[in-house]
């Protein structure tokens, strides 16, 4: 599925997501959650404490809505374990487990994606593992999600909002002196696209914001695939992120100008 994928020597990813919602684990509790961190403490010797997601399920047309179990378990923040690095985060709650890789300095490279699937993979069996024999329940996924963000700063291709074209040739704007409204001070722009087989969306977000690190003006272009296929075996499941995967990378390939993609991020096929 991946041999024919666009390939980028640097490639302008500064975070991705891998993750799994799943039906509420009502016997999850915060002491369980410190004995799976002890497992993986050599590793992972960070922590903190979030406010838990909100599930967010994708549904076509006459599908039946998930139904959502309802408790009266007191909630249960969302845990972060990170490297000391901090370039690895691993997200739990009761009813969701994601791992992240970041970019944390400008020599951070993309690990590609065999190593992100392959550590997600990985804490995500411990994780199942450490569930069953602690009696907390079976995990019954309900849906899968990838995210890749990216990060395109202002003078790569781009120094105002009115060059947005230069980098995405579908909202070119036209900036003749005849035109009433004056460079738009701000760029919100999100559309979704269906996955084969309704196993999920595509879903797209262009927006111009300033880097938290250093308030530099970038654009932030984020895709997320979420959705489940047909069946909940785990060999669909890993051939649902595969098949993410490549909607990600061709959706970003699809999107961007061909210049910019080799001058900059230097695509090799």
């Amino acid at each position: 599925m991946t041999n024919d994928l666009p390939s980028y020597k640097k490639p302008p990813v500064v975070e991705t997501v891998c993750g799994v919602l799943f039906q509420e684990l009502r016997d999850l509790h915060g002491v369980h959650l410190g004995l799976f961190w002890q497992r993986l403490k050599k590793q992972y010797c960070k922590n903190r404490e979030l406010p838990p997601l909100v599930p967010v399920i994708e549904q076509f047309g006459d599908q039946q809505p998930v139904r959502l179990q309802l408790t009266d378990v007191p909630p249960l923040p969302r845990t972060w374990i990170l490297t000391e690095s901090e370039d690895a985060i691993i997200q739990l709650q009761r009813d969701r487990f994601i791992h992240n890789w970041k970019k944390v300095s400008p020599k951070d490279e993309y690990p590609r994606y065999t190593r992100v699937i392959r550590d997600f993979r990985e804490h995500f069996s411990a994780f199942r593992n450490f569930v069953e024999e602690q009696e907390l329940g079976s995990l019954v996924p309900l849906q899968y999600e990838m995210t890749y963000v990216n990060h395109i700063p202002q003078g790569d291709g781009w120094t105002s909002i009115n060059d947005i074209g230069n980098i995405f040739p579908d909202f070119a704007r036209n900036v003749s002196s005849k035109r009433f409204l004056p460079e738009p001070d701000q760029l919100n722009w999100r559309t979704s696209f269906c996955l084969p087989d309704q196993q999920g969306r595509l879903h797209i977000v262009i927006r111009h914001i300033r880097r938290a690190a250093d308030s530099q003006p970038i654009l932030l272009f984020e895709l997320t695939a979420r959705g489940f296929p047909k069946d909940s075996s785990s060999e669909a499941m890993w051939h649902w992120f595969d098949l993410a995967h490549v909607w990600i990378v061709k959706g970003f390939t699809d999107l961007t100008d061909a210049d910019i993609r080799k001058r900059l991020w230097r695509q090799e096929s």
